[in-house]
């Protein structure tokens, strides 16, 4: 039988302002007694994409309901795993709420959680942030603290954990002071993909880009067959993984959803590889066609960042004054591609199915299966407010009023791909999601997932839907062209030639 992705849509295209986010009706296998004075129809949209997912169907609207009891049982420890990517959004203050999963979301998947674990099991609200952003930023933004205090005040294990190892300053775009972490208190697992590894044939060892200045530790992670990632162990002795996207545009993989969130499972950005350094020319993915003001600004800013790691303090200062100086000349990232923010990058979806693989295929000592363990990660996406045009972190707001569930992440994003107004098969990270190399996330052909929902436009089979019924949201400027669906492809989707939507 085809996946199935159970959705639902919701009236307003707002979220509830006041933490903890109570629900506003006593729903019968509500516990909590707490009640919202304000309308939160967020949980009532999470509450209802369960039911329709059939999840315990036989008690669904009775006091035992417990939609998420069949994947993790009492005791248990439940990681909800949202995008706490950044605690600001750089052009509006009000912005965050389409760059974060918002709090009222994590609210409800929280309490389904709990219901399942009871007071003996242990819920973890766990991310790696980017490493520029300030943890106790988003946590306030969010009111996830009161949302803690909440929890704990009624006898439940709830807490919130920051898997970073690092918290850099910057000013300018330029790393002017870092600041240790305690990390994840259970540790770190190190895994060997090898030749299981999405990167296998790929011509990147030793022009790999990750998330710091100095590009020799990605590389050294990933050279002669080794393809190295640092989890956390929290994440990894988990029973159950809820994966709590925000719907968004992303500048690197096209769309941000279930796939790319597990970039925040990782306990050290700079094994991961985000880019090549080189073009298409000579086997890189950093810019399309490097123009001689391009090689001019890689040659300068290069010999600056060495000179940043050699000579932290006048290297950085001075970094930061050429970084300001040059966005005239060279022009800013919202208008700018470099750094693989386009449509070309053949990096960042290997590394973030690489990831997948890990969830799905290890175990906590570092190991891997030849067979998946059994269902432990399930995703549900916020895509009430949705960001489009320059995602992930600078995207407008778009009202999707939308929330999705399912229990395999590539059947997830496929479906929510094309909702967007996205072709799945021109999201590198979607479409190989059903393809991978060695140990598979999902089989068959993302255009047979079929969604389960209460709204008409929006059921069966995800290669059927109109384009005019999706979101028709607006790609980051640098894949503009390249990834939107057109009434085309629904016709080439089947074979029929109906082309009905």
């Amino acid at each position: 039988m085809p996946y199935q992705v159970a959705l639902t849509r919701t009236n307003q295209a707002t979220y509830p302002s006041t933490p903890p986010f109570s629900p506003h009706t006593a729903y019968p296998e509500y516990g909590f007694g707490h009640l919202s004075g304000e309308p939160n129809h967020v949980y009532a949209a999470v509450r209802r994409v369960l039911a329709l997912a059939g999840l315990d169907t036989a008690r669904v609207d009775t006091s035992q309901w417990n939609p998420l009891g069949e994947y993790v049982g009492p005791g248990g420890t439940v990681v909800l795993k949202p995008n706490l990517v950044r605690e600001f959004h750089p052009r509006d203050p009000d912005g965050w709420q389409w760059v974060l999963t918002h709090g009222s979301v994590i609210r409800a998947a929280a309490d389904y959680a709990l219901r399942a674990v009871g007071t003996t099991g242990r819920i973890v609200i766990a991310d790696a942030p980017q490493t520029d952003s300030s943890f106790i930023g988003i946590v306030t933004a969010l009111g996830l603290d009161q949302l803690r205090d909440f929890y704990q005040e009624r006898g439940f294990s709830v807490d919130l954990l920051d898997l970073r190892q690092e918290e850099w300053t910057t000013r300018g775009g330029v790393v002017t002071a870092r600041r240790r972490l305690p990390g994840d208190p259970a540790g770190t697992v190190a895994f060997d993909l090898g030749d299981r590894s999405e990167f296998v044939g790929h011509p990147g060892a030793g022009r790999y880009y990750g998330a710091d200045y100095d590009s020799r530790v990605v590389n050294h992670h990933h050279t002669d067959g080794r393809h190295e990632y640092l989890l956390s162990a929290t994440v990894m002795q988990a029973d159950l993984i809820i994966n709590l996207p925000k719907l968004k545009s992303h500048k690197k993989a096209g769309i941000t959803l279930g796939m790319k969130n597990l970039v925040g499972v990782n306990a050290d950005k700079n094994w991961l590889p985000h880019h090549t350094e080189g073009w298409p020319g000579n086997r890189g993915d950093e810019h399309p066609r490097p123009s001689a003001r391009h090689r001019a600004e890689r040659a300068v800013v290069g010999g600056l960042r060495r000179a940043a790691l050699a000579w932290p303090g006048v290297g950085t200062r001075t970094l930061r004054i050429a970084r300001r100086g040059g966005t005239p000349i060279f022009g800013d990232g919202d208008t700018t591609i470099r750094s693989g923010n386009w449509w070309g990058n053949d990096t960042v979806w290997r590394m973030s199915l690489d990831l997948n693989k890990i969830i799905h295929y290890g175990r906590p000592d570092g190991t891997l299966t030849e067979s998946p363990r059994p269902t432990r990660h399930i995703v549900l996406v916020d895509g009430i407010i949705a960001g489009h045009r320059n995602g992930p972190m600078s995207p407008d707001a778009l009202p999707g009023r939308l929330v999705a569930f399912g229990t395999t992440p590539a059947a997830v994003d496929a479906a929510v791909t094309v909702l967007f107004g996205f072709d799945p098969e021109r999201v590198p990270t979607v479409r190989q999601g059903f393809r991978c190399h060695r140990l598979p996330l999902a089989n068959g052909d993302w255009r047979e997932v079929e969604i389960v929902g209460d709204h008409t436009a929006w059921n069966g089979p995800i290669g059927r839907i109109h384009p005019t019924a999706t979101l028709q949201a607006e790609p980051h400027f640098a894949w503009k062209g390249r990834v939107e669906l057109s009434w085309g492809d629904v016709r080439t989707n089947f074979s029929d030639g109906s082309g009905s939507p």
